[in-house]
C-alpha cells in the first residue's frame, strides 16, 4: 500500500509528464459503459457525469509528489488518510466517489437539492440484505397491480406481458378538423443497426394493421386490409404536416399552441413478451382501449396521486411549455400516472429513511424512461430513449410507453432498474475496481480489484459532526457560502457547470416535484424547484462570472495556503475562458498546469450535432496567487504557448486519438490561459487573452492542420466488455 501525505511543494498534477494520453485511453474505455464502469454514481440521472478514471487519478495527482508516476499509482493501492477534497459543485459525486475509495474525506456541496439527494444515496451505507428484502415486499405488494394494467389476451385465449405500448401525437386539422397523425414515418420500429437487419415495423394509415417491412421499403401493402402505403411516408414533415383528408397543409407547433391545450394522442401498437419468451408486435384492440380507460377512471378515484406543479418558463423547459404543457405531470398518460402513484404511495410507506430514500431514487430515475417525451429506440438496443437524450425538454411526436414494473426483458422498468442500477452500484461499493487495457490485439479490457476502499460512510450533515471523526460531509446550497473554516482542506478537485444554456436546475425540477411528492416539503425540498437564483450556470457571461468567481473565492479561503485547486473544463467559444480566467484571478488564483484530458461519452446527442465535436476536457490545475511568480510579457506570449500546446497536441496524436480543430482549440487556449494568469494583474491578464485572439486562431489552425486533425480515428483495440 501507498500513503499519501498532504504535504507542500509541487505535486505530479503539475508536471509536465502528467500522463493524460495513457489515462484518457483508460477514460475512453470507461465512457463506453459509465453506468457499469461507474455505477455508484450512476445510479440516478444527472447531466454531464464525469469520468471516474480522471478523478481517480487528479486526486492521486493532487497529493503524490512531484515527479511521482501517476500512471503507476493508478494501478496501486493508494491511501491518503490525512487528505480532505472539497467539491462544490459535486453534481453526480464522481469526486467525492474518487476521494473515499482512496481513503481521504469527502466533503460535497452543490446548489441543486436532486444532485444532493442522489449522491446522499450513492455513498450513505447501505444494508444489503434489507434492500432486497425491502424490494421483495414492494414487488409483493404492487407488481401485480401494477402489471395488470399491461397485460393482454392473446387470440388463443393465453395472457401476455405488454413491454411497450406506442402512440402517436394527434392534431385536428385547421382546415377540415380531422385527425391527424404525427407520424413522420408509417415505419415505428426499425433495428438499431438496419444495414445488417433491415426488417422493421410500419403501421397502415388506412386500417391500422400492423406490418413487417424492409427499411427501405417506399411501396407496401397492407397484410390486413391489402390497401397500398409508403412505410417511409407519414404526415408530418419538418415543423409541417398535411392532412390526409383535405391535404392542407399547417405548422404543427403553431397549431397545437393555438388549441391551448397539450397534444393528444392515440394508441396504435403494442410490443408482446409471449409466453415462450419470444417478441411479437400487435395491432391496438378494443381490449386494450378498455384497459387504457380502467387505469384513467382508477386514477381519477386516487387522492394526492401525483404532483401538480407548474413548469416554468426557460430555455431548456419553453419547448415543452410551446406544446402547452404547463404542468410536470402532464408529461405522461393517465396509466402511467396511476401506476407510478401505486409505486410512490408505497415507498413512501417504507419506514426506514434510509431505504427510503434509497427507493424513492430507484422510482425517480425510472421517471425518465416512463413518461411521454420518451421514445422507440428500436430493436438490438435498450429499447427506451429516455426523455433528456436532447438536453431539453423536446416533445415526442411518436412516444413510447414503457411497462413500469417491467419484465426480465423491459428497458427502463423499475425492476429491471433495481438489478441494473442499485445491485450493480451496491457490488461496485463493495469491490471497486479500475479498468486495465487489453494487453494486445483480441484481448479483453480487465477489471483490477483490491486497489480501493469500500464506497460507504455516514454521511454528517453538517462541519462539526464532519470535524468529530465523520469521513463524508454533503449539503445543499451555494457553494460561494459555507460553514467550513478557513484552509480546513488540502485540495479543491470539481467540474465546474460551463457558460452555456443548458440549465440543470430547469431539468431537475422534472425529478425534484416527484422526490419531494414521495419524501415531503421538508429540508431540500421546502419549494417545489431547484432553481436558485446563485446558480452559476448561466448564459449571461456576466452572471456566469460573478457566481463562479464567488465559488472560487470560498474556495480560496477554505483551502491550505499549499493547496490546490483542480477542475476540468473546456468550451469552443472564447468568452467561456475570458469567464473562468476573470473568475479565478478575481478570487485569487493564478494556473500552474493545464492537461487535456478524455472527456465524457463523445457520441452524447449533443456532440454529435455539433460540427466541431470536442472530445476532450482540459484539466486546470491551480494555486493561490501568492505562491506563483508573476511575469510581464513584452510580445513573447504566443511563442510561449505554442510549444507546451504542440507538444501535447502530438502526444495525443501519437497515442492514437484524433483531434477536431475545436480540440486543439481547446488545448491553445488553456496553455494560454496559464500563461496570462501569471500576469501581476486581471486587467492586463484579460488585455492579453483579448488581443491575443488573431494570433490564437492562427495558432489553432496551425497545430490542427500540421497534424491532420481530422485522420485517424481512436485506434484502441479494446473490445467493449
Amino acid at each position: 500500500m501507498v500513503c499519501l501525505e498532504p504535504k507542500p511543494g509541487p505535486r505530479a498534477i503539475e508536471d509536465d509528464a502528467f500522463p493524460f494520453e495513457a489515462l484518457s485511453d483508460i477514460a475512453e474505455i470507461e465512457s463506453w459503459r459509465k453506468e457499469i464502469n461507474r455505477p455508484t454514481t450512476h445510479i440516478h440521472k444527472w447531466w454531464a457525469q464525469r469520468l471516474g478514471t480522471v478523478f481517480r487519478a487528479l486526486t492521486i495527482g493532487a497529493f503524490a509528489p512531484s515527479g511521482a508516476n501517476v500512471f503507476d499509482l493508478f494501478y496501486r493501492s493508494v491511501r491518503i488518510p490525512g487528505g480532505t477534497v472539497f467539491d462544490p459543485f459535486m453534481g453526480s459525486g464522481t469526486t467525492l466517489a474518487e476521494t473515499v475509495k482512496l481513503g481521504a474525506k469527502a466533503i460535497g456541496r452543490d446548489i441543486n437539492p436532486v444532485a444532493h439527494f442522489l449522491v446522499k444515496c450513492a455513498l450513505s451505507v447501505h444494508d444489503r440484505k434489507a434492500i432486497l428484502e425491502t424490494f421483495r415486499a414492494i414487488e409483493r405488494d404492487v407488481a401485480d397491480e401494477i402489471r395488470s394494467f399491461y397485460s393482454v389476451t392473446l387470440p388463443d385465449g393465453t395472457r401476455a406481458d405488454v413491454l411497450y405500448f406506442f402512440w402517436v401525437k394527434i392534431v385536428d386539422c385547421p382546415s377540415c378538423t380531422a385527425r391527424v397523425d404525427l407520424f413522420g414515418s408509417q415505419i415505428f420500429a426499425r433495428h438499431a443497426y438496419p444495414k445488417k437487419v433491415p426488417q422493421a415495423q410500419a403501421v397502415c394509415p388506412h386500417c391500422g394493421g400492423i406490418n413487417a417491412v424492409h427499411v427501405e421499403d417506399r411501396d407496401a401493402k397492407c397484410s390486413s386490409c391489402k390497401k397500398s402505403f409508403d412505410p417511409n411516408a407519414g404526415p408530418a414533415k419538418g415543423q409541417s404536416a398535411t392532412c390526409p383528408s383535405c391535404d392542407h397543409s399547417f405548422p404543427i407547433a403553431k397549431t397545437i399552441r393555438a388549441s391551448g391545450k397539450p397534444p393528444e394522442h392515440r394508441l396504435y401498437a403494442k410490443l408482446l413478451l409471449l409466453p415462450d419468451g419470444s417478441k411479437a408486435y400487435h395491432p391496438i384492440t378494443d381490449e386494450d382501449r378498455a384497459l387504457y380507460a380502467k387505469a384513467e377512471r382508477t386514477l381519477a378515484k386516487r387522492k394526492n396521486a401525483y404532483p401538480v406543479v407548474a413548469i416554468e418558463p426557460g430555455y431548456n423547459t419553453n419547448q415543452a411549455l410551446g406544446y402547452n404543457y404547463r404542468h410536470w405531470h402532464e408529461m405522461f398518460n393517465a396509466r402511467q400516472l396511476l401506476c407510478l402513484s401505486i409505486l410512490a404511495e408505497r415507498i413512501r410507506d417504507i419506514p426506514d429513511s434510509i431505504l427510503r430514500d434509497l427507493f424513492t431514487c430507484l422510482f425517480s430515475g425510472a421517471l425518465e424512461f416512463n413518461n411521454m417525451f420518451a421514445s422507440y429506440k428500436g430493436e438490438g438496443t435498450g429499447a427506451v430513449r429516455h426523455m433528456f437524450a436532447h438536453h431539453i425538454l423536446k416533445p415526442e411526436r411518436v412516444p413510447l410507453e414503457a411497462n413500469l414494473w417491467g419484465t426480465p426483458k423491459s428497458s427502463g422498468s423499475f425492476s429491471t432498474m433495481f438489478e441494473g442500477r442499485i445491485r450493480r452500484a451496491l457490488d461496485y461499493a463493495d469491490s471497486p475496481f479500475e479498468l486495465l487495457l487489453p494487453s494486445g490485439k483480441g484481448s479483453k479490457t480487465e477489471k483490477v480489484f483490491g486497489l480501493s476502499e469500500k464506497i460507504g460512510a455516514p454521511v454528517a450533515e453538517t462541519y462539526r459532526a464532519f470535524a468529530k471523526g465523520e469521513r463524508v460531509y454533503l449539503s445543499c446550497g451555494d457553494s460561494g457560502s459555507t460553514d467550513l473554516p478557513d484552509g480546513s482542506v488540502d485540495a479543491v478537485l470539481t467540474d465546474p457547470p460551463f457558460f452555456d444554456n443548458v440549465h440543470y436546475s430547469q431539468l431537475a425540477d422534472f425529478f425534484h416535484v416527484w422526490q419531494r411528492h414521495i419524501l415531503g416539503e421538508n429540508g431540500t425540498r421546502v419549494t417545489d424547484t431547484t432553481r436558485s437564483d446563485r446558480e452559476v450556470q448561466n448564459a449571461d457571461e456576466g452572471g456566469f462570472t460573478d457566481r463562479l468567481a464567488s465559488v472560487w473565492r470560498e474556495s480560496h479561503r477554505v483551502l491550505k495556503d499549499g493547496g490546490l485547486l483542480a477542475f476540468t473544463y473546456h468550451h469552443s467559444r472564447p468568452e467561456g475562458w475570458r469567464c473562468v480566467l476573470q473568475a479565478l484571478m478575481e478570487a485569487g488564483f493564478g494556473i500552474s498546469a493545464v492537461h487535456p484530458i478524455k472527456a465524457e461519452m463523445s457520441v452524447a446527442m449533443p456532440k454529435l450535432q455539433a460540427k466541431e465535436p470536442i472530445d476532450l476536457d482540459i484539466i486546470i490545475v491551480c494555486r493561490k496567487r501568492a505562491a506563483l511568480k508573476t511575469h510581464r510579457w513584452n510580445g513573447d506570449l504566443l511563442g510561449t504557448v505554442a510549444p507546451p500546446a504542440q507538444a501535447q497536441a502530438e502526444r495525443l496524436r501519437v497515442s492514437g486519438r484524433r483531434l477536431s480543430r475545436n480540440d486543439v482549440r481547446i488545448i491553445v487556449m488553456a496553455q494560454l490561459l496559464r500563461q496570462v494568469s501569471r500576469s501581476p494583474t486581471m486587467e492586463s491578464a484579460l488585455h492579453l487573452l483579448d488581443t491575443a485572439n488573431g494570433e490564437t486562431e492562427t495558432l489553432i489552425d496551425r497545430i490542427h492542420v500540421v497534424g491532420g486533425g481530422t485522420s485517424k480515428n481512436n485506434t484502441l483495440s479494446a473490445e467493449r466488455t
